[in-house]
């Protein structure tokens, strides 16, 4: 399987729980010990899944004429689980699972396992379910005692951050392989580091709007005016006088009144000649 092949996938930024990393275990009395992990991805983790899914379609196309013999199964079991419903078996998922994908991946060799800088981790105290990782996985087909599915193979594991220990993860082959569906699906994409699980979140609600209030009229300073002696009104600005206000025109001086000497009345107009 090539570095290319859409079947393998490295996923985002998940949390890893039923830790078998140091030690195989058999998921059931006779079975082959295996080394194996859960993983429980964020469904916030769209591209991740998206990633999932072609590669677990790659995995169907490439078991068909297979391991399947030509035949493709209505339903192939798949190894990735809604972790807010139940298990294969009808029962329901741990509460650690709630808004996660749940994937179970194993393998026969022990897979490497990193710090974040891609140095192997030597002390064993620093792995264990409940931390954050990334996981590299792969994905195939089978046809175990006539059944057909895709499994998950477990590759290697990049720790990423410490996480609150989950306790008493007893590796069950229900818990481990869903009622016989050996595998876990992965995503890939890298959230931040640090997530931390919530619960979800209530039903949005839109805050009240604030009310509108008119900002504030900045108050005009009051303009400095010079007026010359003829009346022209000059105001300061930037330092200089402008002319703003031009003074009146002067008043046409008055016409003395001519007296007619018949009437004794004014006379307005033109005198005529007698």
């Amino acid at each position: 399987m090539s570095n290319t092949d859409t079947r393998r996938v490295v996923t985002g930024q998940v949390r890893l729980s039923y830790v078998h990393l140091l030690k195989p275990r058999a998921a059931k009395p006779g079975d082959t010990p295996k080394y194996g992990v859960t993983i429980l991805i964020p469904k916030t983790d769209v591209a991740t899944r998206q990633r999932i899914d072609i590669a677990i379609n790659a995995a169907i196309q490439v078991a068909i004429p297979g391991k399947w013999n030509g035949t493709r199964p209505a339903q192939p079991a798949l190894p990735i689980h809604d972790g807010d419903g139940v298990r294969p078996n009808g029962e329901a998922f741990s509460a650690e699972c709630k808004g996660h994908w749940v994937i179970t991946a194993s393998n026969d060799r022990q897979p490497e396992i990193v710090d974040i800088n891609i140095n192997p981790i030597i002390n064993p105290t620093e792995i264990y379910s409940g931390m954050y990782a990334r996981v590299a996985i792969s994905f195939f087909g089978y046809f175990n005692t006539g059944k057909k599915g895709i499994g998950c193979s477990l590759e290697s594991v990049q720790k990423l951050a410490d996480g609150e220990p989950l306790a008493g993860s007893a590796w069950s082959a229900a818990d481990a392989f869903g009622g016989g569906a050996s595998a876990a699906v992965p995503n890939t994409g890298f959230p931040a580091p640090g997530y931390i699980a919530q619960p979800a979140p209530a039903p949005y609600q839109a805050p009240a709007p604030m009310p509108t209030v008119a900002p504030p009229v900045p108050a005009q300073p009051t303009p400095q005016v010079h007026v010359d002696a003829v009346g022209n009104q000059y105001h300061l600005i930037n330092n200089q006088w402008v002319l703003v206000q031009p003074a009146p025109a002067p008043a046409a001086p008055a016409q003395p009144v001519q007296i007619d000497p018949i009437t004794g009345k004014p006379l307005y107009g033109n005198v005529m000649g007698l």
